[in-house]
């Protein structure tokens, strides 16, 4: 394990912050020079030596240990910083985005070796990746490390936009379809986020994060703007009801993209709930509470939904993603007990971290072996199948940092007396053994024994022994990651055979009749709500430029009219100016007339 600190110059720790969020920028503009140069002489290496350095520095931060840097000359004033939640959660990251890369590598030789031999597309394809990819990375980094609201920002937003290339990489109709609903609904989570920070940083003139947490708290409206951010994040965080783009862009993502987008980024949202939710705060008002209710709810309801739909999927990486959006549901659950219990938060947030830390890895392995099983190396089937099975035995937290980490929440849980709680993460347990065990099937149906990659292999094989090792190698205090005794494993084991019986009961009964339920679940549902309010705007645009024709018809037909009465005017004018001498004539006789007579009857 890591220790919690060490010993870091201020200069240094400055200099290597700013490399890491450096160097994958200047990485991509070599590879951007590097192809420009190259011209019609030859197709470079794309992900090269280099390219895999991107991380690197970021890893060299964590080991260099906890520190702070204002930069006031920075936007709005910059202050970015590692402290031990920023620093482990940048430790997992940095990782994991550098076996996704060793991983990619291997994973696209085959375009590489097309692109070199002439084929424009996949030469194209890799740039775009190449290139957005470092781009996501150090948006990345950028939303960990910082601790003020415009950097926080700046770094989800580049995180956000910038793996739009990740997903559309292979430009199959799968994959345009799932990088759309991606685009769609990353962009309503960075109005309602940006709407979110507008909202407190006016009313409580707060420019960090932690200003950020105590305006919510103290805010008249806080519970609107907790409630308006934790939507936001939670697009990105797979809520239920938001979750819908990750079943999409899962699936049609090559296996390193999706690795990094499940283990890395969907986190993105939950470190966001951390940094802006004023959990552990025991001075909150009652909405707070139902807040937080609400938001247990949402994640139990995840926990279960996601579990039931993804076992009847029969894309391997979509019964993955509906996994991820199920761990997502737990965790979520986990973060509500800072409203509900906030006394209780400093035991449970380094259980969640280690939680979260140990999911990135074990899932990140999960989606690199979709590809392993696609390519099988000349090793015997069931050792091969016994290393794609660790890191789901892992996660249901039957071995290695999975037991840990379950037993991490459940006894801070305890600690609480958050009986119903704990049995209810524990039955969702069974659900994620089911989803690996349906997982892990759909995989041995589709596998193909190929000529694969050392890169991809070993990559691979060094995710899934990080995964196993989380406590190890993650920056928390050891005392927060305690590993259970041995007369509670029977109690955090027990979901693992109901879940596999589920899956087998599952796989059995619905062979007879399949039927194909599509991944996406509500999307399909919001999609079909929004033709038909285009249909029914389509049909009162129609029924107002119908009554528009007609009020202009009538307009016209009013003026036609009007000119119609002028001009008899104007020829009533004429006739008036052409006898005007004989009719003032007229009128003077008439008046010395009716003078005389006056005078006369006088």
């Amino acid at each position: 394990m890591l220790p919690d600190t060490l010993f870091a110059n201020a200069l240094w720790f400055n200099s290597l912050l700013s490399l890491a969020l450096l160097w994958p920028l200047l990485l991509a503009v070599n590879v951007t020079w590097r192809h420009v140069t190259a011209g019609d002489q030859g197709v470079p290496q794309y992900l090269d030596g280099w390219w895999l350095s991107a991380p690197w520095p970021a890893l060299g931060l964590v080991l260099l240990g906890n520190g702070q840097w204002i930069l006031d000359g920075w936007i709005l004033g910059g202050q970015w910083e590692l402290t031990a939640l920023s620093r482990a959660w940048l430790m997992f990251t940095a990782l994991l985005w550098a076996l996704a890369a060793l991983h990619a590598r291997g994973y696209f030789a085959h375009e590489q070796a097309k692109a070199t031999a002439g084929d424009a597309a996949a030469r194209r394809r890799l740039l775009r990746l190449a290139v957005l990819w470092p781009l996501t990375l150090a948006g990345n980094i950028l939303l960990i490390v910082a601790q003020d609201i415009a950097s926080f920002y700046l770094g989800f937003s580049l995180m956000t936009f910038a793996a739009y290339a990740l997903v559309i990489h292979d430009e199959s109709e799968r994959a345009v379809m799932g990088a759309h609903v991606y685009l769609i609904m990353a962009v309503l989570g960075e109005g309602m986020i940006l709407g979110g920070f507008l909202w407190v940083a006016g009313e409580a003139q707060v420019l960090t994060l932690d200003g950020l947490r105590e305006g919510i708290a103290q805010a008249p409206h806080g519970v609107a703007m907790a409630a308006l951010l934790w939507g936001g994040f939670g697009i990105k965080a797979g809520v239920i009801g938001l979750h819908v783009w990750l079943p999409l862009a899962h699936p049609a993502a090559p296996a390193p993209a999706s690795a990094v987008l499940s283990g890395a980024m969907i986190k993105a949202g939950l470190l966001g709930w951390l940094n802006v939710l004023p959990l552990g705060n025991p001075l909150l008002s009652e909405g707070f509470l139902h807040l937080g209710q609400l938001i247990m709810v949402a994640g139990l309801l995840a926990a279960f939904g996601a579990a039931i739909y993804g076992v009847m999927q029969r894309h391997p990486k979509a019964v993955l993603a509906y996994s991820s959006i199920s761990q997502m549901g737990m965790m979520t659950a986990l973060v509500a007990t800072g409203l509900t219990a906030p006394d209780n938060w400093h035991l449970v947030w380094p259980a969640l971290v280690l939680f979260v830390a140990h999911h990135a890895l074990a899932k990140g392995a999960l989606f690199m072996g979709t590809s392993i099983s696609e390519h099988l190396p000349a090793w015997p089937l069931m050792l091969m199948w016994a290393l794609l099975a660790l890191p789901g035995l892992s996660l249901v937290g039957t071995l290695g940092a999975g037991m840990a980490s379950k037993w991490g929440f459940k006894s801070a849980l305890y600690d609480n007396e958050q009986t119903t709680l704990i049995w209810l993460l524990s039955l969702a347990a069974i659900g994620t053994a089911a989803l690996v065990s349906v997982a892990l099937w759909r995989q041995w149906q589709q596998r193909q024994v190929g000529k694969g990659n050392g890169w991809q292999l070993y990559a691979w094989l060094a995710t899934l022994g990080l995964a196993l090792m989380t406590p190890v190698w993650l920056p928390l205090p050891s005392e927060s990651m305690p590993f259970p005794p041995f007369a509670e494993w029977p109690g955090l084991v027990w979901p693992l055979p109901l879940g596999v019986v589920a899956a087998g009961l599952m796989l059995t009964l619905w062979r007879p009749k399949p039927c194909v339920v599509p991944a996406g679940d509500l999307w399909w549902l919001y999609a079909a709500l929004g033709r038909a309010g285009a249909n029914v705007y389509g049909a009162m645009a129609q029924r107002l430029y119908i009554t528009k024709a007609a009020i202009v018809k009538r307009a016209l037909a009013m003026e036609t009219l009007l000119m119609q009465r002028l001009e008899q005017l104007l020829a009533t004018d004429a006739w008036m100016r052409h006898h005007a001498s004989g009719l003032m004539m007229a009128l003077a006789v008439g008046l010395v007339a009716l003078l005389a007579w006056e005078s006369i009857l006088s």
